[in-house]
């Protein structure tokens, strides 16, 4: 499986938006891959974790975010479930998995039905050692902010959103670096 061939299916290798989303990827993937190898003990799937990592941002082409060259209807949020939904119909439901649970460090049911979010009514928090590697590798990067970014940045970054954001994030810190 080739995570550039199934993103070329959706973006143009021309647009600004396939540039974006493959370099962005590419950090991703080479974060995840990196924790991945220097905690052996975990035992994680690096094959996957490289895959899975490459496709997890797979659906933001279908949200509204102009600045990334995205001109979709839906709202950015939405770019999880949405890029999950693609990759289920490529017949890649553990990678789905990852996208629909990335987005910040996971959506809880509860903080969908009181944010009133216009996602699917689910949990959406990474489970597998796999997630959390993944969606942990990709606080460290934005798609607008070149470089990488410091703990205390995402820290940040992540209160924005509720101050029960950085807790897993904490966490993952722990076990991952």
């Amino acid at each position: 499986m080739s995570p550039i061939a199934i993103i070329e299916k959706y973006y143009s290798p021309q647009s600004e938006a396939y540039q974006i989303l493959v370099e962005h990827s590419r950090l991703v993937a080479q974060k995840a891959v990196e924790i991945a190898r220097n905690k052996p003990e975990l035992k994680l799937n690096i094959p996957f974790i490289e895959e899975a990592a490459w496709l997890h941002d797979i659906g933001i082409f279908l949200t509204y975010a102009p600045s990334i060259d995205c001109h979709g209807e839906h709202p950015y949020i939405c770019h999880g479930y949405l890029g999950a939904d693609l990759l289920r119909a490529e017949g890649l439901s553990q990678h789905a998995l990852v996208a629909e649970r990335h987005t910040g460090t996971g959506i809880s049911l509860d903080e969908i039905l009181t944010n009133e979010l216009p996602i699917p009514h689910r949990d959406m928090r990474p489970v597998s050692p796999e997630e959390q590697v993944i969606c942990f590798a990709d606080k460290f990067y934005s798609k607008t902010f070149h470089g990488m970014k410091t703990i205390e940045q995402i820290r940040t970054s992540l209160g924005r959103h509720g101050e029960e954001n950085i807790v897993p994030f904490d966490k993952w810190c722990e076990m991952f670096l």
